[in-house]
């Protein structure tokens, strides 16, 4: 268990609401990938999630997409799971200013305003997912329905 010093937004957010978690550290030592992140953790990385940030080309809407690790978004696929022609990665200097987080501790929990968030299908395969808790070298593991209790999340086919 961490201490108070060491608990993040999204874990004070996920105490705040009784919802049961588990965490997780690891020793953030440069660029870590989410492969290398749930090899850190010992996990299978279908099991871990990353949370994505992107922009609607035309509506310039933002979109938040959680996708496993070892995969990729497809654009045109999640463009269509929230009704847009196209989409785009946000910029990552653009992401602490939109989400108030940084590249690499982006959570879906506690974002400064809450987008539209669709989660890979594959997400529902498992009892819990892991993604980040909302710093680098912190990641919680939920259930999807306790996920959903906290911010709206649909399922899509959105993977490469």
């Amino acid at each position: 268990m961490t201490t108070l010093e060491q608990k993040t937004n999204v874990m004070r957010i996920l105490d705040q609401k009784k919802i049961k978690y588990s965490e997780y550290t690891y020793a953030a030592t440069g660029a870590v990938s989410g492969v290398e992140v749930a090899k850190a953790l010992g996990q299978n990385p279908d099991h871990v999630f990353k949370t994505l940030v992107t922009l609607s080309t035309k509506s310039k809407k933002y979109y938040v997409f959680m996708v496993p690790v070892a995969q990729e978004l497809d654009l045109k696929k999640a463009a269509k799971a929230v009704g847009e022609k196209s989409i785009e990665m946000l910029k990552s200097k653009e992401l602490l200013p939109l989400t108030g987080y940084v590249h690499g501790g982006c959570s879906p929990i506690g974002m400064k305003k809450q987008f539209v968030t669709t989660i890979d299908k594959t997400a529902e395969n498992y009892d819990t997912i892991i993604f980040s808790g909302g710093k680098i070298g912190f990641q919680v593991e939920l259930s999807l329905s306790d996920l959903r209790k906290i911010i709206s999340v649909k399922s899509a086919d959105i993977t490469v």
